[in-house]
């Protein structure tokens, strides 16, 4: 709705009243399941944690005017319920149930007269037209030497990585890592030796908190972890302590707590890779369930897993993945009979590309995340190395770049931070 609502411009009379430039609007935010508003005002209506019934004013004057607005885009969730408090709406008795389930909308209402009593004049859903800000800095923790170690390296916004820093955390390796809540990361499972649930968050600043205790079935071998649903993030597949191989999940939620086990989808397996692409989306793809496969399983933005579908490229193991561009991804690296430098780009449709021919040097176990809002950083691997290699927002993988940091394999990757 555009243009200004004035306060009640017809009254009973027909006498057109004088306003002083609109409706009233409180600053109060409406949480309640219960609510009644007055005629001239307009009210914010969050339905986060239950439904609303909103009920109307029981003498409305001809020209009254009502706005309501999905505070918090969750009217599809729980509803807005519209209580015409012995009134007509739209030339229904007050018997008719009357509710509103659009994310995002806002309803603006006048009372017309007995006959039809209250009337929309508007009840547009906005949509949200925005996706998260870009992800500027990406961290590598973890990994073996040849011992388990919980050393960390930060990459700036230019895609340049810093010297060790002593990590915090218990120090594993074949763990996965990956975004949640916008701007921090979570890195988790693993093994020590045996497999492990501990997970450790890492703050806006690249922060690696202490171990939180594991939830869920512990695993480790090269398990798959990707963002989805702008903020949250989802663990997969993998192998248990038995060394067998699993295809159970677990959702992280944006505060970064994660869920118990869910039963999995699609094929067990493990050292395959993970990554967002597309609004919201995630991709497990490519690993070992036996054999070399190239399946792919796509998650939706309700962290829901779908089951197997084939994919392009090279059957491979041990590889990485990240987003690039906008809505893009980039499987790349890996070992097939041997190390392989191939990449498979993903549109942003979840479909991925034939192999193309790679850049750098042929490892695998090395670790992947998005930086510098757009671009990705693919660094470390097998040979125990601390190369590193960029990727380009179109896709293009660089040539080597010297190392910085500990040489070494089998550790993981997220990005970080909003700000560069």
């Amino acid at each position: 709705m555009s243009g200004t609502v004035v306060s009640n411009v017809f009254r009973a009379s027909g006498v057109i009243a004088p306003t002083a430039g609109g409706l009233n609007w409180g600053s109060a935010i409406i949480t309640g399941s219960t609510a009644t508003v007055e005629a001239q005002n307009g009210y914010w209506i969050n339905t986060t944690s239950n439904a609303c019934t909103i009920t109307l004013p029981a003498s409305p004057e001809i020209g009254d005017q009502i706005v309501l607005v999905d505070y918090a885009r969750t009217w599809s969730t729980n509803n807005v319920i519209i209580d015409s408090n012995g009134n007509n709406f739209q030339g229904d008795p007050d018997t008719y149930t009357v509710d509103y389930s659009t994310a995002g909308q806002s309803l603006s209402i006048v009372y017309s007269d007995a006959t039809k009593g209250w009337l929309p004049v508007s009840d547009d859903a906005v949509a949200f037209d925005h996706g998260n800000p870009p992800t500027q800095k990406a961290l590598y923790a973890f990994g073996t030497t040849g011992s388990k170690v919980s050393l960390k390296n930060l990459v700036n916004s230019s895609g340049v990585v810093a010297a060790d820093v002593s990590g915090v955390g218990t120090a594993r390796s074949a763990l996965a890592a990956a975004g949640y809540g916008g701007d921090k990361a979570i890195f988790g499972f693993g093994t020590t030796g045996s497999a492990t649930g501990v997970t450790n968050l890492v703050s806006n600043s690249g922060v690696v908190a202490a171990d939180t205790s594991a939830v869920g079935t512990a695993k480790a071998n090269g398990l798959g972890a990707a963002t989805y649903g702008g903020d949250k993030a989802i663990f997969a597949y993998g192998a248990n302590n038995a060394g067998n191989l699993v295809s159970t999940s677990n959702l992280v939620n944006n505060n970064g707590v994660v869920g118990s086990d869910v039963t999995g989808v699609g094929t067990a397996r493990q050292y395959l890779a993970a990554t967002g692409y597309g609004v919201g989306l995630a991709i497990f793809a490519y690993g070992n369930t036996g054999s070399l496969t190239n399946i792919k399983n796509l998650v939706n933005n309700n962290g829901v897993i779908a089951a197997n579908a084939s994919s392009a490229g090279t059957s491979r193991a041990y590889l990485s993945a990240a987003r690039y561009g906008v809505g893009l991804a980039i499987f790349a690296f890996g070992q097939s009979s041997g190390a392989v430098n191939t990449r498979n780009l993903v549109n942003s449709s979840g479909v991925v590309a034939a192999d193309a021919s790679g850049a750098g040097t042929a490892r695998y176990g090395g670790g992947m995340a998005v930086y510098g809002g757009d671009k990705a950083i693919f660094a470390f691997g097998n040979g125990r190395t601390n190369l590193s290699n960029l990727i380009s927002n179109t896709g293009v993988v660089g040539s080597d770049v010297t190392g910085v940091g500990t040489a070494r394999d089998n550790l993981a990757a997220a990005g970080y931070s909003l700000s560069a």
